[in-house]
Order: structure tokens, then sequence, then C-alpha cells
């Protein structure tokens, strides 16, 4: 098992509807490590970097304008499997679909107002954390409680 990164976005959906301290606490409540934090308007070239893959799809106009309508709150989020625990934490992208107990499926009942964002796998996490994180903005610790949260051979 290894430590990665993942880039976690709190949208502006989430931002609204005063979700941040709610999802914070569920991401730290896991043992995972925030790393880096902070709160950005995300612009149409932002956007076009983040969600270049989805670029020429006809629904990426409704994308940008939901994903540039409100500030967001950007993460590095650390920790042993961080991607793929993050991905659990969030649930499916549809909050209708998402299970109970996930932030989707506690919080949401849309596909696209769905609170949060992460990155789908380890490559994608450091394409996206490159876009919204200079490494000086990046503040490597190790938590004191990892002791206490994972056995030896986990970190």
């Amino acid at each position: 098992m290894s430590v990665q990164r993942t880039l976690i976005l709190i949208k502006p959906d989430g931002v609204h509807r005063r979700l941040i301290g709610t999802i914070i606490s569920r991401i730290e409540n896991k043992g995972l490590c925030i790393v880096a934090m902070k709160m950005l308007r995300v612009t149409e070239e932002l956007s076009r970097q983040h969600y270049a893959e989805h670029v020429d799809k006809p629904f990426y106009p409704q994308l940008e304008e939901f994903i540039t309508a409100a500030p967001v709150v950007a993460m590095i989020v650390q920790g042993p499997d961080a991607v793929g625990v993050m991905r659990a934490i969030i649930g499916a992208t549809n909050g209708r679909e998402a299970s109970p107990g996930t932030i989707r499926g506690d919080f949401g009942c849309s596909r696209q107002m769905n609170m949060i964002h992460g990155s789908d796998s380890p490559e994608s996490a450091a394409r996206e954390i490159g876009i919204y994180f200079t490494p000086d903005e990046i503040c490597d610790y190790t938590p004191a409680l990892n002791a206490w949260s994972f056995a030896a051979d986990e970190l």
C-alpha cells in the first residue's frame, strides 16, 4: 500500500450549502491528512485545463458555467490509498445513486450539483494537483495520530 495524494474540490454548490466544514471533518475523521487548502474562483481557462477531456463534449458549457459560478475549496489530501479512499467517501457521481454514508449519498440528489470532486486515479491526481497548487503551497507533515491510525507498514 502506498501513501498517495489526491485533489479534492468542494464545488460551488458545496460552498453555497455551507458543507465545507462537514466535508473536511469527514476527511480528517477518516485519518487522511490535508496538506494544502485554499479557496479560489475557477476561471474559464482553469476549467478548460481541469476538464480538458470534456471540453469538446456537448455538456461542457453547462459544466463550465457551474464550476465558475462561485468559489471552490481546493485541497490536497494525503494518506494510504488516498485516491481510492476519497472516491469511496465521496460516493457515486449521481447523488441519487450514491450510497448512504457517502458525501453525495448523504447530501445530494443531483448528477451535476454533487458538491465535491476527487481525482479518479493517481495519474489524474498528479495532473490536477499541478493545475491548482504550486509546490511551495504544499505543507507536508506527519500527523501525530498516524501512529494510532495506521500500522507501520501502511505508511
